[in-house]
C-alpha cells in the first residue's frame, strides 16, 4: 500500500514538473518563426526567397532583407506568412474585436 501510494505521489510530481517546463519554455520563447526574405523575390508559384539572416540585420550596412514571420518554408523560399511580427498590432486593422456569442445579437427574441 505505502508503495502504491510513493509511486502515484511521484507520478503527480513528474507530470507537475513537466507542465511547469512547458509553461516556462512557451513563456519564455524568442522571436516567434521568423526568416530573413529578399522582399523584391516574390513570384506567385514559391513565394519569397529566404535570404541570410546578416541580410536583415541593422548594423550599420544598408540591409537588404526583412524579416517574414509565420508561414511554411520549401525549397529555400517561404509563403504563407506576412512582414507584420505577431502581437504587434500594426495600423492595418488587423486587430479588431469580435463581440458576439450567446445573447451578443442585436435582435431579440420575441415572446
Amino acid at each position: 500500500m505505502a508503495d502504491a501510494r510513493r509511486q502515484l505521489r511521484s507520478t503527480t510530481v513528474a507530470l507537475g514538473g513537466m507542465g511547469l517546463l512547458a509553461a516556462a519554455l512557451t513563456a519564455c520563447s524568442s522571436d516567434p518563426d521568423k526568416r530573413c526574405v529578399d522582399p523584391g523575390s516574390y513570384t506567385l508559384s514559391n513565394g519569397y526567397r529566404v535570404v541570410s539572416d546578416k541580410n536583415c540585420s541593422s548594423s550599420g550596412a544598408k540591409s537588404t532583407g526583412s524579416w517574414y514571420y509565420g508561414g511554411s518554408k520549401k525549397n529555400g523560399f517561404v509563403s504563407g506568412g506576412s512582414f507584420v511580427r505577431p502581437g504587434k498590432g500594426g495600423s492595418g486593422g488587423s486587430s479588431r474585436v469580435d463581440r458576439g456569442g450567446f445573447g451578443g445579437g442585436k435582435s431579440g427574441s420575441g415572446g
